[in-house]
């Protein structure tokens, strides 16, 4: 194999994994714990907790349930249900099955309560695991890859180091025709025009232009934008601001498509994900944390998250790995175990975007070959999916 090719999960889909995730998910809260009772016995593989709290159905979470558990980074889902939940498990349990994953369902209250369900999902757990081992391998390269990218924690430097070395990086991955996926829109508020005139199609700049507007409307309503105290005490002062360095985390190439939750590109190049919900608000504010936007980006089938920092965020993600980028070189001192990157190196002088940027792609392809992130060493597996609604994206969104 060459330099940048690495070996792959093959699925039936076509689509290829870089890595092989057994999910225990539950589908209510009430089945949290189980979950994690089953999942905390095998720490040592790569058995993870994904789930939708909610009683009432969604059908937001039911489809981005749908994408993660069919994602390809995974290979197996155990389903874990109370039993009196609305959440659909039969239907979520046939579309795994149709992708050619193990799968599995337990109903808590049909199987015995709490220590019963723990018992008969670690047996699932051990038999699953052994066949996975098997999983047919296939070459990989970057125009296999979904990439998505993320800002958290933000501070003054962000937009100075780590947001503009992410986008050389994603400037270089439309060049190789990789799939990259940017999203904060609330955060990309004054920046509609500049968004619209790098759009692939007249149709699709005005839907673009929309999205930004939706999300200036729907904070407006809110009373909250998106910025936080701890926004400014690392020196910004106003979410236009913020959204300089927000915007420059989407490089500056063309823009082939406006994604919502779930919905996966079918070719490569650069794409905008809107996460603010349509409508009027209904279930609050709509980036909770970092954390539900990770998994909106992972339902859009990314395989990993460029997860830029300057205050210094620690999470991680169940499913897909996460590049922790640090822009901000005390703040890369103070926590270096938690971060990937230092593109702090450029406010210090020590390197330039561009070396940033190649940092960030080499880590990316050492990823996808299977060494862990930092994140990952520390075992974190952070996962939120809350309630949402969203109209189907329309045919000028992905032209």
């Amino acid at each position: 194999m060459k330099e940048s090719e690495w070996l792959g999960y093959e699925r039936t889909d076509g689509r290829k994994g870089i890595r092989n995730v057994l999910l225990v998910a539950y589908l209510v809260e009430c089945a949290h714990h189980v979950c994690h009772e089953i999942a905390s016995y095998y720490k040592d593989k790569e058995v993870q907790v994904i789930g939708f709290g909610g009683c009432y159905p969604n059908s937001h979470a039911d489809k981005v349930m749908k994408q993660l558990c069919t994602h390809p980074n995974v290979g197996g889902v155990l389903l874990v249900s109370l039993g009196c939940e609305s959440f659909n498990r039969f239907d979520l349990s046939k579309t795994i099955k149709e992708s050619g994953r193990q799968v599995s369902t337990i109903v808590i209250q049909k199987d015995g309560g709490t220590r019963k369900a723990i018992a008969k999902g670690r047996t699932w757990i051990e038999e699953t695991h052994l066949k996975l081992q098997n999983a047919p391998k296939v070459i990989m390269d970057i125009k296999d890859i979904v990439i998505g990218a993320i800002c958290g924690g933000s501070d003054a430097t962000s937009g100075i180091s780590g947001n503009p070395a992410v986008g050389l990086t994603f400037d270089q991955l439309v060049q190789l025709n990789a799939t990259a996926i940017f999203e904060e829109t609330g955060e990309m508020i004054g920046f509609e025009n500049h968004i619209a005139s790098r759009a692939k199609t007249p149709g699709l700049a005005i839907e673009l232009k929309k999205s930004i507007e939706k999300a200036a409307r729907y904070y407006t309503i809110m009373g909250h934008a998106s910025f936080a105290p701890g926004n400014a005490d690392g020196g910004l002062s106003t979410i236009e601001e913020k959204s300089l360095g927000a915007y420059s985390k989407g490089g500056k190439s063309e823009i082939a498509g406006l994604l919502k939750p779930g919905d996966i590109p079918k070719n490569g190049g650069l794409y905008l994900l809107d996460i603010v919900p349509d409508g009027e608000p209904r279930f609050g504010f709509p980036n909770i944390n970092d954390n539900s936007e990770i998994s909106e980006l992972m339902a859009c089938g990314c395989h990993i998250i460029l997860f830029v920092t300057g205050r210094g965020s620690v999470v991680g993600s169940a499913i897909s790995p996460v590049i922790k980028i640090c822009a901000n070189p005390a703040t890369y001192k103070r926590m270096e175990e938690d971060m990937d990157i230092n593109a702090g190196k450029v406010i210090t002088g020590d390197a330039d975007l561009n070396m940033v940027s190649n940092e960030i792609l080499n880590k990316i392809i050492e990823t996808a070959n299977g060494t862990q992130t930092a994140s990952e060493s520390l075992g974190h597996q952070e996962f939120v999916l809350s309630y949402k609604s969203f109209e189907p994206a329309g045919p000028s969104c992905l032209p």
